[in-house]
């Protein structure tokens, strides 16, 4: 098979986006997805002020794609019932983490861009909310390559949207992605990630700066392999003037089923079992040490903490 799959750049039409609405297993809602409202645009998480939380917009998840092994359990539809999570339809926030540290503006992900589904991509229009400019951002950092994490770097016009900035992501992710095999070893709904991972790839290709697990990626940033989700995935622990913050990426993306039952397989996850490991000795640390944590999918703007709730855990809002 040769790697000819329609380019994801560009502007966006109804076969890409169906493409990637079946990735998401969306196919059968599609029509009904329409763009949600945006939630407040940031929010100053420690006493500095010094961490923003900006939103990208909501997800549009069928339960059967976000649990596939659970969708009709009764314990499932009881745990999200608990947390307002009614019905057929999961959305889940994007939150993207901004942290003002020394002489640095470091970005961590970038939503979705124009390209992705309805309801993301509001990256841009909210930072602009927020008298922030683009320009002025000094890092990039990436937990992952999936769509709604890097296709942002690229605005509607191609570019980045960030054009002064030194990106970051794990060497393992990077060549994951970019390996000749993975597009042939990817279920085909799933095959435009890969292209489209690729495309924007290249474009960072000469400012792109690798890191391993445990290393310091940018000054006050440690890079926390939480391997599964993607095989390169990774989580940040943010050196603050108020302490110690882990950014989480997707190891822990529903407020419910994440923290209480972290042993149930999702759908997003790429290696799903390596994926439930990872997130029951993640949340075991977490609540150990009692970190603060911001959640890319939590609930905006997605920090709290985690709290030990019998045998699992859950998640504690910061008020």
């Amino acid at each position: 098979m040769t790697e000819t799959k329609p380019d994801t750049l560009g502007t966006p039409d109804r076969r890409r986006f169906l493409r990637t609405a079946t990735a998401f297993g969306l196919g059968s809602c599609v029509p009904g997805l329409v763009a949600s409202s945006v939630q407040a645009a940031a929010l100053p998480v420690l006493e500095s002020g010094e961490l923003q939380i900006v939103s990208d917009g909501q997800l549009s998840l069928p339960r059967s794609f976000a649990f596939p092994d659970s969708a009709d359990n009764e314990e499932l539809t009881e745990l999200l019932a608990a947390h307002g999570l009614e019905g057929d339809t999961l959305m889940p926030d994007c939150n993207v983490t901004l942290w003002r540290h020394a002489d640095r503006l470091i970005l961590f992900d970038v939503g979705a861009g124009p390209n992705f589904m309805p309801g993301t991509g509001q990256l841009l229009e909210n930072l602009a909310n927020l008298d922030i400019d683009p320009m002025e951002v000094t890092d990039v950092v990436f937990t992952h390559a999936h769509p709604d994490h890097l296709w942002g770097v690229l605005d509607d016009f191609d570019e980045l949207i960030c054009p002064n900035a030194t990106y970051h992501m794990s060497a393992i992710e990077w060549d994951y992605w970019r390996a000749p095999g993975t597009l042939d070893k990817t279920p085909e709904a799933r095959q435009s990630f890969v292209v489209g991972a690729r495309n924007r790839m290249a474009v960072i290709e000469q400012v792109i700066s690798l890191f391993d697990a445990g290393q310091e990626v940018v000054p006050g940033v440690e890079a926390i392999a939480t391997y599964g989700h993607t095989p390169g995935h990774t989580s940040f622990s943010l050196n603050t003037s108020d302490g110690p913050v882990v950014l989480l990426g997707d190891v822990l993306t529903n407020v419910a089923v994440s923290f209480a039952r972290p042993d149930w397989h999702t759908g997003a996850d790429q290696n799903p079992e390596q994926a439930a490991n990872t997130r029951l000795a993640l949340l075991e640390r977490l609540v150990a040490e009692q970190t603060a944590i911001v959640g890319f999918h939590l609930p905006h703007p997605g920090v709290g903490r985690v709290e030990r709730d019998g045998k699992y855990y859950r998640f504690a809002v910061s008020g």
